[in-house]
């Protein structure tokens, strides 16, 4: 068999099996987020990703794993790429800097016009039933561990004398996770940039009045 017949071979097998004989692991990915980012983990069904993705459920599974392993994946992309904001964030050299550029951050990405509105980690909680507690579980650990991660930098503030010695780090990490759960939903619900980034300078302006 020649080169030509063998490569003619294997596009018949790979169309056989679902596979879009351009398959591209990392753009099919990226569809599998945006679904589990508009409708949640447990909203999702299989067949709107075998839509979204171009693929029948056995080429999914030989790509991605089950369900679940492709939504642990999908997360996994989108804690690395989407939400990279955080980790800018964090890197700040002020405590306050931290503080407006992870609130900006977020509202920027929480009504980003091609994304789904929210963010995937809060919604993706909130719609879990008793069904994927573990998926919930999950999620909510993602959460607690950027709220963590808040708290250690601040801690570094008090240490560093830019924050007052007397400082809650662990309730201002409370205070800034909580506005950015309130302005995920706020955002699903359809609140505009513009009304999410007045909610901001709101905050930022009592913040300046108690510091």
């Amino acid at each position: 068999m020649n080169t030509e017949d063998t490569t003619k071979e294997l596009k018949q097998v790979t169309k056989q099996r679902g596979r879009p004989p351009s398959f591209n692991q990392d753009e099919a990915l990226e569809k599998a987020l945006h679904v589990f980012w508009l409708h949640g983990y447990e909203g999702t069904s299989m067949a709107e990703l075998t839509e979204a993705l171009g693929m029948n459920k056995p080429s999914i599974y030989a790509a991605f794993g089950n369900k679940e392993e492709l939504f642990r994946k999908a997360l996994a992309k989108y804690l690395v790429g989407t939400v990279a904001f955080v980790s800018e964030a964090l890197n700040q050299p002020t405590a306050q800097k931290v503080i407006e550029n992870f609130l900006f951050g977020a509202v920027e990405l929480l009504t980003k016009p091609n994304n789904p509105r929210g963010c995937m980690v809060v919604q993706g909680a909130l719609t879990c039933g008793a069904g994927s507690a573990q998926i919930q579980q999950e999620l909510i650990s993602r959460r607690q561990s950027y709220e963590n991660a808040l708290k250690q930098r601040f801690d570094l503030a008090i240490t560093q004398g830019d924050l007052p010695p007397q400082s809650n780090s662990a309730a201002l990490a409370k205070y800034l996770a909580t506005m950015h759960q309130g302005l995920s939903v706020q955002a699903t619900s359809g609140a505009s940039k513009e009304e999410l980034t007045e909610v901001v300078h709101l905050a930022l302006q009592n913040w300046s009045a108690k510091n």
